[in-house]
């Protein structure tokens, strides 16, 4: 069994150091492209956490090459044809092996584009205080984690640094800042992908019970799908043989983090409780799982 190597935070002199997010590390390799480096750093709450969990940076770097390739006849992606050890020194080339990007340098939407099939998570909380998400009227008496019975909805949240708490939004806030016609079109995208991939992957034995996407554009306006796209870090996934209406199922993805850490005493503000060794373990287990089973 080979043992993983922590990779927590990049060390990249040969490129000029852009942003560090809550999982990736972005570099600029010219004017047109970026090398995204996908660590092993884990956050829950919208705060990143002291455990990392060994080669999680390059199982989802391995499911996003696997769904860019497999939408891109729905939308274009930011991947380029340039290999991300190409672009760094000989003696950097570990830290991106596996787990990097280079892509075409977009602007991104101030907005994340998160698509929902079923009524879990905050939009649990929020069905059962208002009867809707995001805004979003919903039949009375729905369950649990039942699925919604209109279809996938588009519940769009801002971009939070990180430290900072994402917020739901809606829609015409959104239309707000980014236009009637652009909103339109990620909206509608969003859903096509989402619903799309959760066709295929129920095929699989896993429901993909919501997931978040992000855009971007370029200098002529086209649309890109950016960042990373439908992992265990931006999805739930849930395994159907195990689904029952009426209860948060168990997952592939970090809820089984969110839920370990729901159980201990902290404020949900940064430091974060360091995670065990054997929830750490599992967790990467979980998300080795999801990839099998998809790909």
């Amino acid at each position: 069994m080979t043992i993983e190597t922590v990779l927590f935070e990049t060390s990249i002199k040969s490129l000029k150091f852009l942003h560090r997010g809550k999982v990736r590390d972005i570099y600029v390799v010219d004017d047109d492209h970026l090398l995204i480096v996908q660590t092993d750093r884990l956050s829950a709450f919208d705060v990143i956490l002291s455990s990392a969990v060994p080669g999680k940076g390059k199982v989802l770097t391995a499911i996003s090459n696997f769904w860019f390739d497999k939408l891109t006849h729905i939308v274009p992606n930011h991947l380029t044809s340039i290999t991300p050890e190409s672009v760094v020194s000989a003696a950097e080339r570990d830290q991106v092996a596996g787990r990097s990007f280079v892509v075409k340098r977009l602007k991104p939407l101030p907005v994340e584009a998160i698509v929902r099939g079923y009524v879990v998570g905050s939009s649990w909380k929020d069905y059962q205080k208002n009867g809707a998400i995001c805004g979003i009227a919903l039949p009375a008496g729905l369950l649990e984690a039942e699925k919604l019975p209109g279809g996938a909805i588009f519940t769009p949240s801002t971009k939070a640094e990180a430290g900072a708490h994402d917020e739901n939004i809606s829609v015409a806030r959104v239309e707000m800042l980014m236009g009637v016609a652009l909103t339109t079109k990620v909206s509608d995208i969003a859903v096509r992908l989402y619903t799309e991939a959760a066709d295929y992957a129920a095929q699989k034995g896993i429901i993909i019970a919501d997931t978040k996407f992000e855009f971007g554009l370029d200098d002529l306006g086209a649309l890109y799908l950016i960042d990373e796209a439908l992992t265990p870090d931006s999805s739930r996934f849930w395994p159907a043989d195990q689904y029952t209406v009426g209860e948060s199922p168990p997952s592939y993805d970090k809820q089984f983090v969110r839920n370990w850490l729901e159980k201990q005493d902290w404020n949900k503000k940064s430091p974060a409780p360091a995670l065990p060794d054997d929830i750490l373990q599992q967790t990467i287990e979980k998300y080795q799982e999801a990839m099998r089973l998809l790909s």
